[in-house]
């Protein structure tokens, strides 16, 4: 069997196309007051339509400073993009303007964050921030965009939405608030979707509600998924490919099932060690 794995790029299947999204070379330092943390180092990762990129590593390893280069939302300072290239439709997001970027935020690339009450407006009502998406992005009247947005809320497992639009994020439990944010990031049909640990906040019932309706969305919409996440459980169920991060760099990369089965890297062995096994007794 042909081994498709590298350390350089995933594999790639015969007759894909270009990636969606291709990141090639990144590099991101943090330069703090007394030190330079190089967060990200030389990393490659590409994801074409339709496809899931597990992105997995301990805490530390990069693999959330390196999502969050995708669309330029690292703190800066002290985040300084030092070298590489993030393509998408053929243009380097790292060079556009934040005029340019902000067509493609929320649009072309959504990002489901770890904790929905650092990215939701606690002074705005749900239900107008969902809809607010959609307005921005596509023109579509106050009334057009509502309709919609409940929709969206009514489409990720939200009960009684009509009720939970006009409510404020304080209102909400943590998970209906990540469910909220889910909402906001696919309301606009995003041809990439970048989901940071995106059940968190759910148990393990709710994580697989969502799980499957991010897949259903994917397939229906042929959208492209970089998911970064901890669990390999999660990555089994749900990733295509899997790319495994340590101190900034990416060690290893292949299909899920390659790589679970057959780890080349010694820091991926350690992780599938300290991991329950995943298939049934």
């Amino acid at each position: 069997m042909t081994d498709h794995r590298t350390t350089t790029e995933p594999s790639r299947r015969p007759g894909d196309e270009q990636p969606l999204l291709a990141i090639d070379g990144l590099s991101v330092d943090f330069r703090l007051p007394t030190s330079v943390v190089h967060a990200v180092q030389d990393v490659s990762l590409h994801v074409h339509a339709g496809e899931t990129l597990a992105v997995v590593g301990e805490s530390g390893s990069g693999k959330s400073a390196a999502a969050l280069s995708v669309l330029r939302l690292n703190p800066s300072p002290p985040c300084v993009y030092t070298g590489g290239e993030i393509r998408f439709d053929g243009r380097d997001l790292l060079k556009l303007s934040e005029r340019e970027l902000g067509r493609i935020r929320g649009r072309d690339i959504a990002m489901v964050f770890q904790d929905p009450m650092t990215c939701l407006d606690p002074l705005q009502r749900v239900g107008g921030q969902v809809a607010e998406v959609l307005r921005l992005h596509t023109g579509m009247s106050r009334a057009e965009a509502a309709e919609a947005a409940l929709a969206a809320l009514d489409e990720v497992g939200i009960p009684d939405p009509a009720a939970r639009y006009r409510q404020y994020p304080h209102e909400l439990s943590g998970g209906l608030r990540q469910r909220v944010m889910i909402a906001t990031a696919l309301v606009a049909r995003p041809r990439v979707l970048i989901a940071d640990e995106p059940t968190t906040a759910l148990d393990v019932t709710v994580q697989r509600q969502i799980l499957d309706l991010l897949v259903t969305l994917q397939h229906r919409h042929d959208m492209a998924v970089v998911l970064i996440t901890h669990d390999l459980a999660v990555v089994a169920e749900t990733a295509d490919r899997v790319a495994v991060m340590n101190q900034g760099k990416v060690v290893e990369t292949g299909d899920v099932l390659d790589v679970f089965d057959r780890p080349a890297d010694p820091y991926t062995r350690t992780l599938l060690a300290a991991t329950p096994r995943l298939e049934a007794a």
